[in-house]
This record gives structure tokens, sequence and C-alpha cells, in this order.
């Protein structure tokens, strides 16, 4: 007779208490040279993210030249005094590193991602980058056949074309937030190696950049690395430069972007509103998130459930520019796209909605579930070291205090639902949005008209 076998059952884990998160605090400092540090050491984050904020800002750009800054930060990983371009990238690859730059309204931004264990090799190509750039002539002449061959393809997207004529539309022409970021085929087609080091001589220096370097730290002599590397980087004092205010003009209007034979229209609505230093922020997050920040928004659950006009629609706040004082600017926006016959009723419809949140408010429901989305990701949102010196990058560049991000969830949760109806009507008054429509106006100009939305105007594209 056999015995018959007995398991041993063990008790169930149970959940551990739930820990509080919080955005991590970094530590600041400087370095000899004048370039201010931020570190945060994050354990077990064992790939370093390192950012590079340069006061080289879109509207310092010699004028006939737009995308010098742009061209400037392409060929920052184009070859130094010691390693040519393909010598460069070689040591990079050897590294396990991945270096990017681009340039944007505020400065350039030089982003590092390395395994800790390659950090002094990553650092010293990275300071020699910043130090003494090659800026060979024949790179530069690449450099700008490429972005030359981008522009075609950018003005071919609805949508890049779009956020062109919307920027355009509101912002003076004297502005340079009125013209495309990376410039014009004329103004590119301008660019020079003589130019772009006449740029880089002018902004980069030490003394007005910021180093952010996040990862796991441990046993690591941050200190000493930098002083060897980005330490070794010298360049002349200087003041920061003057930030012009931004000013727009949000007179309600439709601009039509003539595509003939589109099938679809691109919609991009938008206005300019507060930045992230007027308290109004937490609360105009909370209620435009609420509008359209995700599947289950407003704007979607209209627009793409009930009539099935789109795949999505989406509400958004974008900061353009800040300054110390305090003043600045967002991009506040509505984007998507509808079927060409559809898109009168799509306005119509996504007007309704915006009367109908002024008119009734957001439910409380709407409100909590908006606040468990945005807060309640965050520790997700943040695990890789990368994302965390972003957002600590972004708030040098916004001129923000290091803890603002750790506010900010907190004020999201204290955040109510008639404050946030009340950000998001401000955000979107029905009556002061620019709305731009790239599409087939043959058959979208005369049902836009009749909406009553605005004035409405058609423009070829390029």
């Amino acid at each position: 007779m056999t015995e018959l076998a007995t398991m041993e059952f063990h008790p169930q884990p149970q959940a551990g208490e739930a820990r509080p998160w919080a955005f991590p605090a970094p530590e600041r400092g400087a370095l000899g040279n004048g370039l201010t540090l931020l570190r945060c050491h994050r354990p077990g984050q064992q790939v370093v993210a390192v950012e590079i904020l340069l006061a080289a800002p879109l509207e310092a750009e010699p004028q006939g030249l737009d995308g010098i800054a742009t061209i400037m930060a392409r060929a920052f990983t184009e070859g130094t005094d010691k390693h040519s371009a393909e010598e460069f990238a070689a040591e990079l690859e050897r590294c396990g590193a991945t270096l990017d730059a681009h340039a944007d309204h505020p400065g350039v931004r030089i982003s590092l991602e390395v395994p800790v264990s390659r950090l002094p090799k990553a650092l010293g190509l990275l300071a020699d980058a910043l130090r003494a750039p090659a800026f060979e002539d024949s790179e530069i002449e690449r450099l700008v056949r490429n972005r030359l061959d981008e522009i075609p393809h950018e003005t071919a997207n609805p949508a890049r074309r779009a956020a062109k004529e919307l920027s355009r539309q509101l912002f003076p022409a004297t502005s340079r937030m009125s013209r495309p970021r990376q410039g014009t085929e004329e103004t590119v087609t301008a660019i020079d190696s003589a130019g772009v080091r006449a740029f880089y001589e002018k902004h980069v220096r030490p003394a007005t950049a910021t180093a952010v370097v996040v990862g796991d730290l441990t046993g690591v002599d941050l200190d000493a690395l930098l002083g060897d590397t980005l330490g070794a980087w010298t360049g002349s004092q200087a003041e920061a430069r003057p930030i012009p205010p931004v000013t727009a003009d949000d007179t309600g209007r439709v601009i039509i972007v003539d595509r003939p034979g589109a099938v679809q229209t691109q919609l991009l609505i938008g206005r300019v509103g507060a930045d992230r230093h007027d308290r109004v922020w937490p609360a105009q997050v909370l209620g435009t998130y609420c509008l359209g920040g995700t599947l289950t928004s407003r704007l979607d659950r209209v627009l793409r459930e009930e009539k099935g006009y789109t795949y999505g629609v989406r509400a958004f706040g974008q900061v353009l520019r800040s300054a110390p004082d305090g003043t600045g600017a967002a991009m506040l926006a509505i984007s998507g796209s509808v079927d060409t016959p559809n898109t009168g009723p799509a306005l119509d419809d996504l007007w309704k909605v915006l009367r109908t949140l002024a008119a009734e408010g957001l439910t409380d429901a709407e409100r909590d579930v908006a606040v468990q989305n945005l807060v309640g990701v965050a520790p997700l949102k943040y695990e890789t070291a990368a994302a965390v010196a972003g957002t600590l990058a972004d708030q040098v560049e916004q001129y923000l205090p290091d803890d603002f991000q750790a506010t900010l969830y907190q004020q999201l949760a204290a955040t109510g639902t008639v404050e946030a109806t009340a950000a998001a009507v401000s955000a979107f008054p029905v009556d002061r949005l620019v709305t731009v429509l790239v599409g087939d106006a043959a058959q979208i100009e005369e049902p836009v008209r009749a909406l009553g939305i605005g004035e409405v105007s058609v423009v070829t594209a390029e």
C-alpha cells in the first residue's frame, strides 16, 4: 500500500506597507570653471544619464541664420580636436553610450546615457565635444545637406505643417517663435562652418551651462571625475542674456492650409497661456488632462467613441520659454485628425464639448481619474535615470526650483474639481482659439465657415 504524499503549504506572501514616493531631490553645486552641477544618486540605476544645458537660445541666432543652433548641436557629435567624426562615434560605441543633442527656444541640450562602469570614458568624450568641437567644413556641409533634405518631408507631414502654421499665426513676424525651430531652406543654406564656430564662441561656455548627472553613483568619485573632464572645459565669464517677453495674437480665427485631395484633415487648435510659474499651472494640467489627456478623456469620448470621427484627439500644454522673473508662456493646444467629410461636424462637436465644459463643468469622477493617472503613475514614469535627468533639466531651463516636480504632484492631488474646471475653461476659451486645418479646402471651407467659430482664410501648402 503506497502512502499518499503530503503537500506542505507555505503562507501566502503579504504586501508590505506602501512607501511614500516623491520626485528625487538633486544636490546642487558648481565646478571651478563656473559650470552649475545637479547630481542625483539613484540606487540601482546602472545606466547613468547626463544632461548638459547650454545658454544658446534660438532667439540668439544671427539674422538670416535660423537653424544654426540646430546645426551646432548636431555637430557636437561630429568630431573633436582628438577624434575625427568616425573615431568619435566608434569611441562612444565602445562605451555603450548614446549621445544626442538638439536646439529649442530655451537653448541647446546634450543628452548622454552610459553604463556607470564606462562613465569616466564617456564624460571625457562629452567634455572634448564641448571644449574643442571640430566643426570641420565637410561635416558642417553634410549636416546642412541633411537638414535641407528633412525640410520637404516636414512640409509634407500634415501635423508638422499645422504646427508651423500655428506658430506663424500666433507670434509676430519679428519673433523667433513665429519661424521654424530648425530653420528654413533659405536660412539653412546660408549656414557654414565659420558661422557655426562664431555662434559657438559667442554663446557656449561653462559659466552659463548646467550639467545634470543622475544614476547609481555608488563608489564613483564624481567630484574628481567631473574635475578631470567637464571641469577642464574653460571659457569666458558671461552674463545671462535678457529674455524678451512672449507676445501672441489669439484672436479667434480659422486658417485652412490647402491640401487638394487630402482624405483627412489635420486639426491643431491653440493659443498661448500660462507657464509653470503661474499658480494656475497645476489646475491647468489637471483640467487639460480631463479634457483630452488620454483615451478616456472628454474629447475622445465624444469624437472617437460616440461619433467615430477620429482615432484620437489630444489636449496638452507645452512650455515654450520661461524667464527668471517668472514670466513665460506655454502653448495650449488640441490636436488630432478627422476624415475629410466629417471635418465640419467634428469641429462643431469639439466646440460643443468646450461650451458644455464651460456651462456644466467637470465631474468629480473625471477629476479623480485624472489625479490617479497623473500622480499614481509618477513612480513608473521616473523609473529610469534619463527620465529624472530630463525633468531636472527642464526645471533648470525654465528657472524653476529643484523641488518643483515633487511639489506639483502634491498640488495636483489637492486640486479640486471646480478649480480644474475653471483652469480648463480659461485655457481653451471658445472665442480665443486659433484653428489650423491642413486639408482639402474645396471640401472643408464652406462647412467650416458655417460653424461661425471665427474668420476663415485659406493659404496654400508649400
